[in-house]
């Protein structure tokens, strides 16, 4: 029920005709403009039921006046629509977003046209053919014109007065064969404009009937025996060939369509525009458009392919599209093809338009965990006191068994995320035993003093694996590196997650939600992680040597050559002892045969 009278008035005048309806606000503004087959069912729908729609409840609370406007058709409603909204640009309609500026290819209106690109037609008399989506196929069409015409490419106003008064001089341009000097009368204004027909036809996409008018040249030259003209055509002719082959991707027999496919997303619908001349797609375009009030995409489709008919200028008499549509195209039948060529062309509008929604959603996904990740820097800067961003943070971690094995990690995250590429792993080398302090000194010192070699910039932010002993033994590296205070260093203790800074006996408490502490365990556990890897895989390997390595008759080379076959100590010990011969010979296989056999297996990581 409306509780505005006078608007409820107006509702129920509404003619039982197509038209267009426009919903205003308190303060006049128009925030919605439709389209309707029966203008009084449509708009009565809004208010005479609840909407599962919030945005669209949201629309009805705010409608306080509408207006309306009777048109003949409904095409004629699509047309109005259109035109309204892009005056309007009320909040709640559809926004198709693309805010690109096109290039055009221009044919000047002067003597001797030019032919060249641009982003700012204007309206002078030139002819204007575009906009190309693609500026690779744009340049492709210029470079085929000028292989194919030669038209000139510089400013000079060639009137036949200023050629005939010996004004102009031959450029380097003609000298290299890319002009064909109109300037100095060397081509004919007849022959240049009839060049320019036959670009025009290229640039309109005629290529077959370019084709079939140049063979007809071609043969009327060879009969009246002008055997040079006749091989300039052909040449034209294969180039032309040449081009289409290239371009042609169904039925040269389709001649003149626009293709139009949506696909779906949150919020978001995606159209995909091919334009489709002699089996060949000149124009390929994908726009994304925001859905304001749960549009459905049979809604959305015809007012986008009204928009981008326009934008590009499109007469096509036909469009192939997925479904039929509620609202017909002016001078155009609408086709939904079920098999054939059409349907490839259906079909790869659709991939088009997936692809287009992959990548956009993909781009957003990104800009969302950039954004994320500059606002977790930024809280773990704050809550630090550090002076820089922490862009670059480095974490340390040892790892041993027992005193045997000894090994660190360094683990790289750039920009909150890992970067894995910049890992590293050591293997401790002047400790012995289980001495977590020296060998975190030996690792930092040797991971800072490579650095400094390299001239490599350091990270910004050191965390390392432990509390104020392991802190302390990292500090003491950095000091004798004389780089102490050029780098922001912290240590974590696993009990209770302290924070150690340096020479503060004070730990610091971070909120155990906050993305800080978050942040700086993922780099810790991921240290863990990696040293642990690493460390298995050293004892793995310890171990395979020494079960070759305890059978007597057993050297480097032998194992070596073993363990490549093979890749493991358990697979030797599976194999024939013909199999183990064949890669050191009988003598020594029996050797190892025997020797595996009465060793035991390998024990199994926990």
């Amino acid at each position: 029920m409306i509780e505005n009278e006078q608007l409820r008035d107006k509702v129920q005048g509404l003619p039982e005709l197509p038209g267009v309806y426009l919903f205003r606000d308190k303060e006049g503004t128009v925030i919605y403009v439709g389209k309707a087959k029966r203008l009084k069912r449509r708009v009565t729908s809004y208010f005479s039921k609840s909407h599962d729609s919030a945005k669209l409840r949201i629309l009805v609370r705010q409608i306080t006046d509408l207006s309306h406007l009777v048109v003949e058709t409904e095409s004629d409603a699509l047309l109005l629509e259109n035109n309204l909204i892009k005056k309007y640009q009320p909040r709640y309609n559809v926004l198709l977003k693309d805010d690109k500026s096109f290039p055009w290819i221009c044919l000047k209106n002067e003597s001797f046209p030019r032919v060249f690109s641009t982003r700012n037609p204007t309206k002078d008399g030139s002819e204007y053919f575009g906009p190309y989506t693609s500026g690779r196929m744009m340049h492709a069409v210029l470079e085929l014109v000028r292989q194919l015409y030669k038209p000139r490419t510089c400013r000079l106003d060639l009137l036949p007065a200023n050629i005939e008064a010996g004004k102009f001089k031959v450029c380097l341009e003609y000298h290299i064969g890319n002009c064909l000097a109109p300037c100095v009368g060397k081509q004919s204004e007849k022959d240049y404009l009839e060049k320019v027909d036959e670009i025009r036809r290229i640039l309109k996409g005629n290529i077959s009937s370019l084709m079939a008018f140049l063979k007809e040249k071609m043969a009327a030259a060879a009969e009246a025996l002008e055997f040079e003209q006749a091989q300039a055509y052909k040449e034209r002719l294969q180039l032309l060939e040449n081009y289409r082959s290239k371009s042609a991707i169904v039925n040269p027999k389709i001649h003149n369509v626009d293709v139009f496919s949506i696909v779906e997303g949150q919020e978001r619908a995606y159209v995909n525009y091919l334009r489709v001349v002699d089996g060949a797609i000149i124009q390929a375009h994908t726009v994304e458009i925001q859905i304001r009030l749960d549009e459905t995409i049979e809604e959305v489709l015809p007012t986008a392919i009204f928009e981008l008919r326009q934008r590009f200028a499109s007469q096509s008499p036909e469009i192939i599209v997925p479904f039929e549509l509620d609202y017909p195209v002016a001078d155009a039948r609408a086709i939904v093809p079920k098999i054939g060529d059409k349907k490839t062309l259906l079909d790869l509008s659709t991939r088009n338009a997936k692809y287009f929604k992959l990548e956009r959603e993909r781009q957003r996904e990104k800009a969302k965990t950039d954004t994320a990740a500059e606002r977790i820097m930024a809280t773990l800067q704050k809550d630090l006191r550090m002076a820089e961003k922490p862009v670059h943070i480095e974490c340390f971690d040892n790892s041993n068994f027992q005193g045997s094995f000894p090994v660190s990690s360094c683990v790289v995250f750039k920009n909150a995320k890992p970067s894995k590429a910049d890992y590293r792993h050591f293997n401790v080398k002047t400790v012995e035993g289980i001495d977590d302090f020296a060998s975190m000194h030996e690792v930092v010192y040797r991971r800072y003093k490579r650095l400094l070699s390299k001239g490599v910039s350091f990270p910004q932010l050191i965390i390392i694996d432990g509390g104020k002993g392991q802190l302390g033994a990292a500090m003491q590296a950095l000091d004798e590196l004389g780089i102490r205070g050029q780098i922001a260093v912290i240590g974590i203790a696993k009990r209770l997650e302290e924070i150690y800074f340096p020479s503060d006996p004070v730990p610091l408490y971070l909120d155990k939600n906050s993305e800080s502490l978050k942040l700086i365990q993922q780099l810790r556990n991921e240290a863990h992680r990696f040293g642990i890897t690493f460390h298995r895989d050293q004892r793995s390997k310890a171990l395979v040597r020494s079960q070759l390595a305890s059978i007597k008759g057993v050297g480097d080379k032998t194992q070596e050559k073993l363990l490549t076959f093979f890749q493991s100590v358990e697979a030797i010990r599976q194999a024939s002892l013909e199999q183990i011969a064949e890669q050191i010979g009988m003598a020594k296989a029996k050797v190892v045969f025997e020797g595996l056999r009465s060793a035991p297996p390998e024990p199994e990581e926990d």
